[in-house]
């Protein structure tokens, strides 16, 4: 038991990521297909509004669950929150990018595509935040 909680303590923050990073991708997949399947709206634009509801949802959940941030400046949050819409910005281009290229070049099934896709974005959000966002640094993120 004492193993576990060891384990536990040692990758909450990976399993908190994994969580709301699910979470983050079904609100990614459920308004995708809505826009694309129910209202036949065109697939890069189901997918940027896709993108834009769960970056929302993920900002929310990752400053608060995964990476503890505690900004109380107006300054501090405001810089944090550019940083991680500028993050996903980049993995946005990527998920366009897997979203054309299985769609439109491959002819793929477009919710198939945005499966394969969303595995290789969760992947990279991950990093963008824990390396670059989030980051931990010498001064307390209090002072900002």
């Amino acid at each position: 038991m004492n193993r576990i909680i060891q384990l536990y303590a040692k990758y909450k923050d990976v399993l908190a990521y994994l969580i709301f990073g699910g979470l983050t991708t079904l609100v990614n997949l459920v308004v995708f297909y809505v826009t694309v399947t129910v209202w036949g709206w065109n697939y890069q634009v189901g997918n940027i509004w896709a993108w834009f509801l769960s970056v929302l949802f993920a900002y929310v959940t990752n400053r608060v669950w995964v990476f503890h941030s505690h900004f109380i400046s107006v300054k501090g949050l405001l810089s944090e929150a550019v940083s991680f819409f500028l993050a996903r910005g980049v993995t946005l281009l990527m998920d366009m990018a897997i979203m054309w290229v299985g769609v439109s070049l491959l002819q793929q099934n477009e919710m198939l595509t945005k499966l394969v896709d969303q595995v290789v974005v969760v992947v990279a959000n991950y990093f963008f935040s824990k390396w670059f966002v989030f980051r931990k640094t010498k001064a307390s993120s209090m002072d900002d």
